[in-house]
């Protein structure tokens, strides 16, 4: 029988409490490992680049640097980086929506429940999906620019590229994407590169947040 790989997690929270409890929520699923901790953002970009872990669940609010610069840092830094999920009490919060155009995957509440935890983490790892993309299109909403033109990215997206974030912006994977489209993963795997490159961006999440704030997604 074929075992699923673990999924390394780096806990990154300025509170003892916050990460003894997703510690104890983790540690229990036989395919999860913590394997390391921070208590400041600092601490965070260090314990990533020695831990290398899969996932991050990063607060955005920490002592030193926050979890936005330390997520920007992670990720400018690391050739292969983890994907960062924030852990936040709030999920209009401002910060939350700055971690997100840094370049983070998604984002959790820190009152979510077990259940909840562990499947995102566990989808985080093995997908390229977005979590939460409904509450990514209300932050971005709610900060977006006033463009009196469209970007000139806009324009320079062809017909299936356009069709490819949108689809990208509803939280679906490349395979999902590939499927709906009726396509090879390796062609969708390629627009989402043209996608990137156009809108200059770094991933998917960033893409996803440049297309809301310029407009494209109510455009047609």
């Amino acid at each position: 029988m074929t075992t699923s790989p673990t999924v390394r997690i780096v806990l990154a929270d300025d509170e003892r409490m916050v990460r003894t409890a997703l510690r104890a929520i983790l540690s229990v699923e036989p395919d999860l490992e913590v394997v390391g901790e921070a208590s400041t953002g600092a601490e965070a970009v260090s314990v990533v680049r020695e831990r290398r872990p899969d996932v991050v669940l990063m607060d955005v609010r920490m002592p030193e640097i926050d979890g936005i610069r330390a997520t920007e840092q992670i990720l400018a830094t690391l050739t292969d980086p983890p994907r960062i999920v924030v852990v936040t009490t709030f999920e209009n919060d401002s910060y939350v929506y700055d971690a997100l155009r840094a370049g983070a995957a998604g984002f959790l509440l820190k009152r979510a429940e077990a259940d909840a935890l562990v499947q995102a983490v566990r989808l985080v790892s093995r997908t390229d999906t977005l979590l939460f993309p409904s509450a990514v299109r209300a932050l971005a909403a709610e900060h977006a620019r006033a463009y009196l033109t469209p970007p000139p990215w806009v324009a320079r997206l062809t017909a299936r590229e356009s069709d490819v974030l949108r689809l990208m912006a509803r939280g679906l994977t490349n395979a999902e994407i590939a499927r709906r489209m009726d396509v090879g993963p390796a062609t969708v795997k390629s627009h989402v590169a043209a996608v990137l490159a156009k809108t200059g961006t770094r991933d998917r999440t960033q893409a996803v947040i440049a297309a809301y704030e310029a407009g494209f997604m109510n455009a047609r």
